[in-house]
């Protein structure tokens, strides 16, 4: 088993956090989180696979222990964190990998993918919905923040960065949640609370 290594990259003038284990010379897995997670979600395939593969797994910006800029600054569009995760694997010189994509991770790396089709050896996907048919009766509220921008609806969406919105994140649609650790909705939970985390430009 490979140790685990926690670094930063320097891209397009924001610092990407990033674990990173395994070989270099082995196959590379590009491991893209979801919301509300960061690389943390990985890090038991990271310590699992390391034998056989190279593992790199960022953090978004405004995510896990990567810079945190301003909206007014950064655009949180799936468009423009795929072109930072883009940037980020350019810089890397990593130009084959498979896709490892869950949740938010789905839009971002199939933005990859059909940018660099011949770099992309495999995708590997998990409850990554981005398609509009996967979208179910909890996406409502967001339905209505896409339709109409406005301080009501944008008021409607804070539930889901509550401790309880989060452990549902975690915990909906589990057979035990109670097999769930606590810790993940918990360290979210702090990362959401930092200034700015909830402001959306409308």
């Amino acid at each position: 088993m490979k140790k685990i290594k926690y670094k930063t990259l320097e891209v397009n003038g924001l610092n990407i956090a990033f674990r990173e284990a395994g070989d270099t010379n082995k196959p590379t897995i590009v491991l893209l989180h979801g919301y509300p997670s960061s690389s943390h979600q990985y890090r038991k395939v990271l310590n699992q696979l390391s034998d056989d593969y190279h593992l790199i797994a960022p953090d978004y910006p405004g995510y896990g222990n990567s810079d945190f800029p301003s909206p007014d600054v950064y655009e949180y569009t799936f468009d423009n964190i795929a072109n930072t995760m883009d940037a980020f694997l350019e810089k890397k010189k990593i130009t084959s990998y498979a896709l490892m994509i869950q949740d938010y991770g789905s839009p971002i790396g199939f933005r990859i993918a059909t940018k660099h089709p011949e770099r992309v050896t495999a995708i590997i996907n998990q409850n990554g919905n981005a398609y509009e048919e996967g979208l179910g009766a909890a996406w409502d509220s967001i339905r209505a923040f896409w339709a109409d921008r406005n301080e009501n609806t944008e008021e409607a969406l804070l539930p889901a960065f509550t401790i309880d919105g989060l452990k549902w994140q975690y915990t909906h649609g589990t057979r035990d949640p109670e097999n769930v650790n606590p810790d993940t909705w918990h360290l979210d939970y702090l990362r959401m609370s930092r200034p700015n985390a909830h402001k959306v430009v409308v």
